[in-house]
């Protein structure tokens, strides 16, 4: 299987977002939260086989999606999901905005912690609440990495103040790489329980936990009331087929969400989608298992090339995605910055930390083959070196 990662399909001009975003035509984009590789083949024969019928009219979800969602989540994550309670949509982030929309009123306070997922900002802003950051607490390692923790200090101030009622909570976190523990979630909760606050978290990337970690749903963790966010869009990279699912065992919580789904008008899911997800959790789990693999050789493949030829710099203790944040701050440049002048002078696409809400940090896609990963790390590594020559004069 491990072919199937190292020998990747051309990209550049199939309308990927990816990779057709630059006219720039030998760029390689180490950026936006999209693999390079082909989904698992139970997918592509069972997309494949619907393809065949012909006919793409409007989808009636079936018994069976419910199914095999409740038991993938039950199996790989020890989550009891009800079919009642799940709403289905379009993606994560239709209905992260759906959420707010249903559950803050404009004016209100939604906290997230930062440096976070750069679409809970633009969520909170398009449904007129307010942003509040409970900036996560950096922590150096051994070995020129770092990892993040919760404030739980300054996360009681903010909850214990009436106008913040939601909980945006990234579950793993992107790009903080962390993998909360059932220990910190439930601290989370209740804190959350004792004012009133709801948690919606978005577990999108739930699958993609790095060897010797292991993800908790944030429901299973804690009895707050919580809204659970997910999809197989991010591990099995079919984020085109559009569809994730919203997880709301309160009834009244989830009368106002399904509201807020119609309203926004992304009701409605397209017939891959569902055949998608059915694929993914019926059969894709040993090809996860692989990706996983692969994507932790990539992680440790690229935390050697960096400690090796960029001493001074730091990166991020990956315990989920395939995202690492690395620490440029000794550049003493705006990441912005830092970003056009490696796509524009070395061809290699990153992307700046201020989207997170974190300067002087950039975040690196490494879910590539590794002769594109070592390339794009060559381009880079090269473009960061002439940066750091230039602020030592």
């Amino acid at each position: 299987m491990i072919d199937w990662f190292e020998n990747l399909p051309e990209r550049r001009g199939s309308g990927s977002y990816k990779w057709d975003s630059t006219e720039l035509n030998d760029v390689i984009p180490l950026w936006v939260a999209d693999m390079d590789f082909r989904t698992a083949p139970v997918i592509i024969d069972a997309l494949r086989h619907r393809v065949d019928h012909g006919v793409f009219g409007y989808v009636r979800v079936p018994d069976r999606y419910y199914e095999v969602l409740s038991e993938w989540m039950l199996r790989r994550h020890n989550f009891e999901v009800r079919r009642e309670d799940v709403i289905y949509t379009s993606g994560v982030v239709p209905a992260i905005s759906a959420t707010i929309k249903a559950l803050a009123r404009p004016g209100e306070g939604v906290i997230v912690q930062t440096p976070v997922y750069n679409c809970f900002f633009s969520s909170i802003r398009n449904n007129h609440c307010n942003i509040v950051e409970n900036p996560l607490l950096r922590k150096d390692l051994e070995g020129g990495k770092f990892t993040y923790n919760i404030d739980f200090d300054d996360l009681e101030k903010k909850l214990a103040d009436p106008l913040n009622t939601l909980l945006l909570l990234c579950n793993p976190h992107n790009p903080a790489g962390r993998c909360w523990s059932p220990e910190e979630l439930k601290r989370i909760g209740d804190l959350c329980m004792k004012y009133g606050v709801t948690v919606v978290s978005d577990e999108i990337h739930c699958e993609l936990v790095m060897p010797g970690y292991r993800f908790t749903p944030f429901a299973v963790a804690s009895e707050a009331p919580c809204v659970t966010l997910n999809s197989p869009s991010k591990a099995f990279n079919t984020a085109g087929l559009q569809i994730a699912n919203i997880i709301v065992p309160d009834v009244t919580m989830r009368n106002l969400i399904d509201r807020a789904i119609n309203d926004n008008e992304v009701c409605d899911v397209n017939p891959f989608g569902v055949v998608g997800l059915i694929a993914a959790y019926t059969g894709g789990e040993p090809w996860l298992n692989e990706l996983v693999d692969y994507l932790s050789a990539n992680y440790r493949y690229m935390c050697d090339r960096l400690r090796e030829e960029l001493s001074w710099i730091r990166v991020t203790e990956l315990e989920a995605t395939y995202l690492p944040w690395v620490d440029v701050r000794d550049l003493d440049m705006d990441s912005e910055k830092i970003e056009e002048y490696l796509v524009e002078n070395h061809h290699v696409w990153i992307n700046a930390g201020e989207m997170y809400g974190k300067d002087g940090y950039i975040r690196i896609n490494i879910a590539t083959s590794r002769d594109l990963l070592s390339r794009g790390l060559d381009r880079m590594i090269k473009g960061l070196k002439e940066l750091k020559d230039k602020r030592n004069g």
